[in-house]
């Protein structure tokens, strides 16, 4: 079975709409300093795939920085047998360059912003 790789447009329009859960697999620094609201931290360091909120209304779909580690994480939960519907093609940064909004932390204040 495939996993759709799918663009930031999708993931943004879906989960706008409340239509899956988001679950980024980088480490909690990289997710504590700039993550797309509404993602949750399941870092593939510790991952487990029976920790993910499977099985409810909302599907999941994993985020990471460029799509190489949420692979990792796809690979991990097919061989768990834990379904996904997919995987944000080329991470967090393809997010970026579409233009969509980003949670930032100000490293000199602490204050969090809304980054486009």
């Amino acid at each position: 079975m495939t996993t759709p790789d799918l663009t930031p447009t999708d993931v943004h329009d879906r989960l706008n709409a409340r239509q899956i859960v988001l679950v980024d697999v980088r480490e909690p620094a990289e997710y504590a300093a700039e993550r797309i609201h509404g993602a949750l931290n399941l870092p593939l360091t510790t991952f487990d795939p029976a920790a993910l909120p499977v099985g409810g209304d909302r599907p999941v779909v994993l985020q990471c920085g460029s799509g190489k580690r949420s692979a990792t994480a796809l690979d991990l939960c097919r061989k768990a047998g834990v379904e996904v519907a997919g995987h944000l093609a080329g991470g967090i940064g393809a997010w970026r360059a579409a233009g969509l909004p980003v949670i930032r932390i100000d490293p000199a204040t602490g204050a969090v912003r809304d980054v486009r």
